[in-house]
C-alpha cells in the first residue's frame, strides 16, 4: 500500500472458508464495509477493489492505525470513542412544529423590538396580533387537556373558567392588554344560575370574556366553531352551547338543552345579544337579538348585564392600531325574570339594552372608565 491509500482495517480470521486456510491475515480498506459472509471471497490474486489484500508477514505486536477498526472472528470492536456514541435524530413530527414555533417567536419579538425602539412604530400591530393568536392556540391546547382531565372526575364544567383565567393572564403577559372589573363583580357568582350578557365590540372580546367568566358557566357559539382545531375541540369538550343560526329548529333545541342544563346543573350561560361585532368607535351598541332573553325567561333566571368600555383607542384593526392598555368593565345589577313570559321578552331586552348604554356612556366620561392605551 502507498501512503496515499486510505486507513485500513486489520482482519484476523479463523473462518476456514476464506482462502489461504485458517488464521489468514487480511487487510481490508477502511472505505469499504466488511461483508458479513466471507465464504464467497475470491482468491486475493484477482485485482478487485472490493477484495481484501493479503499480508505475507504479520507482527502481532504491531499497533494498528488509530483510524482503523480491529475485527476478530467477525466481531467489531471500535477503537474510536466517538463511534460508541449513538446519534439520535428528532422525529419530523416534533422537529417541524418546533422550528415553526421558533420562527414565529423570533418574528414576534423582532416586531416588538422594532416598535419599542421607534424604528417602525406601526410594528406593534402585527406583533400583538401574532402574540394574540399564539396565546389563543396555547390556551386552547391547555383547555383541551384540562377538559379531558376534568371529564374523568365529572368536573368538566369548570374547564371554561380555568381556561379563561389562563388566557387572561397569558394575554396580559404577551400583549399588555387587560380588562379590569371596576364594580359589581359579586353579581357574577351570587345569582347562579343566570344569563350573562355583554356588549360585543371586536375580536378582543375573547379577552373580555376571559376576564369576567365565572365558575360553572358556559358560552354560546355559532356551530361552525365546533370544527375549528384546538379551539373547537376545547369548546366541545367543555360544554359550549353551539347554535346554528340558519336553522331555527336546531337553535330551539340547543336553547332547550341549555335550559335543562341550567336548571339541573345550576350552570350559567354567557351570550353576546348583539350577535355580531359592532367595531364601534364610541359608546354605541347594535340591536339586541332576543335569544338570550327567551332563555332567561324560560329558565326563570336573572339577566346579569356586563359592560366593557369602548376600547377603540386600544384596538382598531382598520387603523392598524393595537396597543397595550387597561380596559374597565362594569357589572350591572341583575334583572329578574320571575313571572315573565314570552310576551315580555321584547320589553326585557329593551330595558337591559338601555341600562347597558347608560353604563357605556358613563364609563367613557370618567378617567377611571376610559380605556387607557399605551404604545
Amino acid at each position: 500500500m502507498t501512503r496515499s491509500s486510505p486507513p485500513s482495517q486489520l482482519i484476523i480470521s479463523t473462518n476456514n472458508s476464506i482462502p489461504h486456510s485458517a488464521g489468514s491475515v487480511w487487510l481490508w480498506p477502511s472505505d469499504q464495509r466488511l461483508p458479513r459472509d466471507t465464504s464467497g471471497l475470491e482468491e486475493p490474486g484477482i485485482h478487485s477493489p472490493r477484495l481484501p489484500l493479503p499480508i505475507s508477514t504479520y507482527n502481532p505486536f504491531h499497533e494498528p492505525p488509530r483510524s482503523s477498526n480491529l475485527y476478530i472472528k467477525n466481531h467489531h470492536f471500535p477503537t474510536n470513542p466517538k463511534e460508541q456514541k449513538t446519534k439520535t435524530k428528532m422525529h419530523p413530527l416534533l422537529l417541524y412544529p418546533l422550528l415553526v414555533a421558533l420562527v414565529y417567536t423570533l418574528l414576534t419579538l423582532t416586531l416588538y423590538a422594532l416598535s419599542a425602539l421607534s424604528l417602525i412604530p406601526a410594528a406593534s400591530f402585527p406583533a400583538r396580533i401574532l402574540a394574540s393568536y399564539a396565546s389563543l392556540l396555547l390556551c386552547a391546547t391547555y383547555g383541551v387537556l384540562i377538559s379531558l382531565l376534568l371529564r374523568a372526575t365529572g368536573q368538566h364544567r369548570l374547564a371554561q373558567h380555568l381556561t379563561a383565567r389562563a388566557f387572561h393572564h397569558t394575554m396580559r403577559l404577551t400583549t399588555g392588554v387587560r380588562f379590569a372589573i371596576t364594580s359589581g363583580a359579586q353579581h357574577l357568582t351570587s345569582r347562579r344560575p343566570c344569563v350573562i350578557v355583554g356588549n360585543h365590540q371586536s375580536e378582543l372580546d375573547v379577552l373580555f370574556l376571559a376576564r369576567i367568566f365565572p365558575p360553572y358557566c358556559s358560552v354560546t357559539a355559532k356551530s361552525s366553531l365546533r370544527h375549528a382545531p384546538f379551539l373547537g375541540w376545547f369548546m366541545a369538550l367543555s360544554g359550549t352551547v353551539f347554535i346554528d343560526r340558519a336553522d331555527r329548529s336546531s337553535a330551539r333545541q340547543a336553547f332547550a338543552g341549555a335550559v335543562d342544563e341550567m336548571l339541573t346543573r345550576r350552570q350559567s350561560v354567557f351570550i353576546f345579544p348583539e350577535g355580531t361585532r359592532s367595531y364601534a368607535t364610541g359608546p354605541r351598541m347594535g340591536a339586541f337579538k332576543k335569544g338570550a332573553f327567551h332563555l332567561a325567561v324560560q329558565a326563570q333566571v336573572d339577566v346579569v348585564p356586563v359592560v366593557a368600555a369602548n376600547y377603540w383607542g386600544v384596538l382598531a384593526a382598520r387603523e392598524g392600531r393595537f396597543r397595550s392598555g387597561r380596559i374597565p368593565v362594569r357589572v350591572l345589577e341583575p334583572v329578574s325574570t320571575k313571572g315573565l313570559g314570552a310576551g315580555d321578552v321584547d320589553a326585557l331586552a329593551g330595558r337591559v339594552r338601555e341600562s347597558m348604554l347608560v353604563a357605556l356612556a358613563e364609563l367613557g366620561e370618567t378617567d377611571m372608565g376610559k380605556a387607557v392605551g399605551r404604545k
